[in-house]
């Protein structure tokens, strides 16, 4: 007997493809140039993928950009998150949700 699920094709990790990465890497090059960044890691879980950057090598994430396609159609599968896990911008489309990098310093306002 074969079960419902087992009919089911496994999805594998959700990852970032060529042009989500490429918009990506040239918004951290411009902050490495400015001496803000130093590090990054990438990392593809079954529901989301993660690009985190590091002030310093070896310290918590600075910032986190998110990909989860299962909120696509809701309140859109981008999403920059800052240290603590506050939502800085979240938006369908990955150029205009890392504007938030574009136009100045940003601190999180309580």
């Amino acid at each position: 007997m074969s079960d419902a699920a087992d009919a089911q094709p496994q999805a594998g990790p959700v990852f970032f493809d060529r042009r989500e990465l490429d918009q990506i890497l040239r918004v951290y090059g411009r902050m490495v140039a400015s001496g803000e960044w130093r590090d990054y890691a990438i990392v593809g879980h079954r529901d989301v993928a993660e690009f985190a950057v590091f002030r310093r090598s070896g310290d918590a994430p600075a910032y986190r950009i998110e990909k989860r396609p299962a909120l696509r159609l809701r309140q859109g599968q981008w999403a920059v998150i800052g240290e603590g896990g506050v939502v800085l911008r979240r938006g369908r489309e990955l150029a205009q949700v890392l504007r938030v990098f574009d136009s100045r310093r940003f601190t999180v306002v309580e």
